[in-house]
């Protein structure tokens, strides 16, 4: 017996050293030297402090800021501790009610929105429930509102936009997206 509990021990110990310690450690340093703010969590800054990440939706209310897809994270939503999905079904009477909640009060909030055009990451959350970024489309969307509110045109509005498209990821990954944060911060820098 004692002949394979020694190896097996020993064999445990240099796996949890060697994986456990060692790899993270090396991980964290390559990560540390080649891409400091994204190992760091892409914290951004503005005015020396931090407000959020570029990672990690949050909410943002009134008429002068776009708003990000709606969250099912938390009670209250952009709840990072409670990242997850609504895990409702496409025909849970829930689902469609809340759906059906979030188009009426996108088709209200923002003028020209028909019920047919409203782009469905307005009114669905992500899997995550903590999506950061939105579709152009959803931008768009709410352009109108925001330079309302804002006393901007519609066209100094859409063209922050345009400026905070972030294309597919290599040309061919993904789709294009704008980060609702960033978007935001160069609304506020605009001013």
């Amino acid at each position: 017996m004692q002949k394979y509990t020694i190896p097996a021990v020993r064999m445990a110990l240099v796996t949890l050293v060697v994986l456990g310690l060692l790899y993270p450690l090396a991980i964290t340093a390559v990560a540390q030297v080649t891409m400091p703010a994204k190992a760091n969590g892409s914290l951004v800054t503005s005015g020396g402090a931090i407000v959020g990440s570029e990672l990690i939706g949050q909410r943002f209310a009134g008429p002068t800021y776009f708003h990000g897809r709606p969250s099912a994270a938390g009670a209250d939503g952009y709840d990072g501790q409670a990242s997850a999905a609504s895990n409702l079904a496409p025909t849970s009477k829930a689902l469609v009610g809340r759906v059906e909640t979030a188009v009426g009060d996108a088709v209200r909030d923002n003028p020209g929105l028909t019920a047919g055009s409203v782009p469905v990451d307005m009114v669905t959350a992500s899997g995550s429930g903590l999506d950061p970024d939105i579709t152009p489309a959803n931008a768009y969307a709410q352009v109108a509102r925001v330079a309302s509110a804002r006393g901007m045109t519609p066209e100094a509005v859409r063209r922050i936009v345009e400026e905070n498209l972030t294309g597919r990821q290599s040309g061919f990954l993904g789709e294009s997206r704008v980060n609702v944060l960033r978007l935001n911060m160069a609304l506020d820098a605009a001013k």
